[in-house]
């Protein structure tokens, strides 16, 4: 996972911001491709702004400017909300979907709170953050996932009509599972990449919250190896639990480390990224 361990390596590897800037200038889903995915003015964005029953929630949403498209929820990792998740919205925008990336600290905070990862790292972000996350369990995520899904569906460019699909990375691999298992009725498609602490103990074990899945949806549990490597039997506790269940759950080992989805990460990697906004997108056109 995405712990204080792991940012000291960063840190201590000496990335310069020069170093994280090439990488968040990456595409993601277009890496090197000879054109954009989206034309000028083929994308609506904007800041947007809505209350929720623990106050003014905040977020970035970006639909295509024709049409209506079925919705989406990103929930950032650690860093929160910052250019490299809008780079990632912008692109599944592109693909034809209507994406809200949220500010999952916005109980105390407004808005992007770190450039990238560099400044994370610059800024002490582990500790910044801490007491801000420490609130952000699954039934606060839960009530976060019921507003944000009726918000979604009143908004121009969204097909309220199709089910919704939701997303994160690291810290919000179990924020999606655990939306998807408040909504189960709406949110048929959601996605763990490098999700920290899917198996574990108490009530808010994203494993332990599979019984409140959608029957007729799907998810998709994206593993980093070295997360593997520390924690090697979670693996088949997922897919067990997912066929116990008799739920369309894949888990999926990817050959690339904790952070390889993210542009600004220093784990970031171009193919196995590629990789797996392919299997998000072939998740998302099946199910939504």
């Amino acid at each position: 996972m995405c712990d204080e361990a792991n940012l000291q390596s960063w840190a201590q590897a000496q990335l310069s911001r020069r170093q994280f800037g090439a990488l968040a200038g990456v595409s993601v889903l277009a890496a090197g491709a000879a054109v954009p995915l989206y034309a000028a003015g083929a994308l609506s964005e904007r800041v947007v702004n809505f209350a929720t029953p623990d106050g003014e929630a905040d977020g970035f949403f970006v639909h295509p400017t024709e049409g209506k498209h079925p919705a989406v929820i990103l929930w950032p990792d650690i860093a929160g909300l910052r250019e490299a998740k809008r780079v990632i919205a912008r692109e599944l925008a592109a693909q034809g979907f209507a994406v809200l990336v949220m500010n999952p600290y916005y109980r105390d905070v407004a808005g992007e709170q770190f450039t990238d990862f560099a400044d994370f790292i610059a800024q002490g972000g582990f500790q910044k953050v801490t007491p801000w996350r420490s609130k952000l369990d699954s039934f606060a995520i839960g009530s976060d996932a019921r507003t944000i899904t009726m918000w979604l569906e009143e908004q121009d460019g969204v097909d309220y009509t199709r089910f919704v699909g939701v997303h994160g990375y690291c810290m919000g691999g179990p924020f999606a599972i655990w939306s998807a298992a408040t909504v189960p009725s709406r949110i048929k498609a959601a996605a763990s990449f490098h999700g920290a602490g899917l198996v574990r103990e108490g009530s808010d074990s994203p494993v332990g919250q599979f019984k409140w899945l959608a029957k007729d949806g799907a998810t998709l549990i994206a593993v980093a190896r070295n997360d593997d490597a520390k924690a090697p039997d979670d693996r088949g506790i997922l897919a067990a639990r997912a066929e116990e269940l008799g739920l369309a759950v894949e888990v999926k080992l990817y050959p690339a480390d904790h952070g390889w989805m993210v542009p600004d990460s220093p784990a970031f990697s171009v193919e196995q990224a590629r990789e797996g906004e392919a299997d998000l997108l072939a998740l998302y056109k099946a199910r939504l």
